[in-house]
């Protein structure tokens, strides 16, 4: 069900952007208006949506497209207990 896909293959690229920039996570904070907790969130996956207003503001600051941010893990098919 699409709906119900699992969204834990979803994996956000931000830590390899801000390395190939240059860039730290306050100072990308700091650009996007987005606090650090939940920049944090982000990077390490935990989070389940993103505002589009968010993404764009990201994919400004960081110079790339919404591809270059996320990928998904096509080898990951187990789902993650609930």
């Amino acid at each position: 069900m699409p709906a119900e896909e699992d969204i834990s293959r979803l994996h956000c690229r931000l830590d390899e952007l801000l390395v190939e920039r240059g860039m730290t996570l306050t100072a990308l904070a700091d650009a996007v208006g987005v606090s650090l907790v939940n920049l944090s969130v982000l990077k390490n996956d935990r989070a389940r949506a993103i505002r589009f207003s968010t993404l764009i503001a990201l994919c400004d600051a960081l110079d790339c497209q919404p591809g270059d941010l996320f990928a998904v893990d096509t080898h990951r098919t187990q789902k993650r207990p609930r």
